[in-house]
């Protein structure tokens, strides 16, 4: 199956009906789309076709043959033992990186490991992971990383365009952010019993107005390198595929925040594209 997906965003006055953007999906080759809730015209309008969903934080991808089931679930529920764990099964991993009270010993990505006084939280979410094989759905935001620390992060890197040489772990080199982003999330899942747990980025991208790094060319590069890129795997897990969400199909005028949260759309509102992509 395809791995590559785009976070369908709703956050706007000047957004396309769904029927308009499931159309736009398809037009576009995009298989897999990431929404928020369980907005009902947006499921009306994917029921026929083999768009995959993954619907928030439920970590549960179906195909229009399983949507009749998605009451079974118990979406309810589930969204209410996550809140009261304080985790919701979807990490930032910008802030697992930069906080301490979350994940220690980040880099080089081997050494990351679950902070002792995040443990009791998210060990059990680890071990559940685990043992249903459902993935950790995980944001991955090196755009912030890089405005937050440009002394220290080459701008190449953070956009999966180095123009240094790699930086060794160990027998893996690493050449991109998100590479060792995810694989120092996979070792401290490794270290909290969660081994054979898949990382699914559900949120990825880079922003295009608001900030000195947020340009369109930065955007279009970060774009296609990360659609070139999540076939190849980790430097930790190679040739396995990293099932990902671009973020988001459309700017979003109506979101909160700074502004250069209304600026991560592939596309402006009216479906002209900010970028030359292909994404296939």
């Amino acid at each position: 199956a395809q791995s590559l997906g785009v976070c369908n965003g709703r956050l706007g006055n000047d957004l396309p009906s769904e029927q308009e953007v499931v159309d736009f999906y398809k037009s576009n080759g995009i298989g897999r789309m990431r929404i928020y809730d369980p907005n009902q015209e947006t499921l009306q309008a994917i029921r026929e076709t083999n768009i995959e969903l993954t619907l928030g934080a439920l970590i549960q991808t179906f195909k229009r043959s399983l949507m009749p089931q998605l009451q079974t679930i118990g979406f309810d529920a589930f969204q209410s033992v996550m809140k009261s764990s304080l985790v919701m099964m979807q990490l930032n991993l910008f802030y697992l990186q930069c906080e301490t009270s979350t994940v220690n010993l980040s880099y080089p990505p081997s050494a990351g490991a679950f902070s002792t006084s995040a443990g009791p939280y998210i060990n059990p979410i680890v071990q559940f992971l685990a043992t249903t094989g459902a993935p950790l759905l995980v944001n991955v935001y090196t755009c912030f990383s890089y405005i937050d620390n440009p002394q220290h992060i080459d701008l190449g890197y953070a956009l999966l365009n180095p123009k240094g040489p790699a930086v060794q772990d160990g027998d893996l080199n690493y050449h991109n952010l998100f590479d060792v982003s995810l694989d120092a999330l996979y070792s401290a899942l490794e270290r909290a019993g969660g081994l054979n747990v898949e990382i699914v980025v559900s949120e990825t991208g880079w922003l295009s107005m608001g900030n000195d790094a947020a340009t369109f060319s930065h955007a279009e590069d970060y774009y296609q390198n990360v659609i070139n890129h999540i076939a190849n795997g980790t430097p930790k897990r190679p040739g396995r595929p990293i099932e990902t969400y671009l973020f988001a199909m459309f700017d979003e005028n109506q979101k909160s925040g700074a502004e250069t949260e209304r600026h991560f759309g592939l596309f402006f509102p009216n479906k002209q594209p900010k970028y030359q992509l292909q994404f296939s």
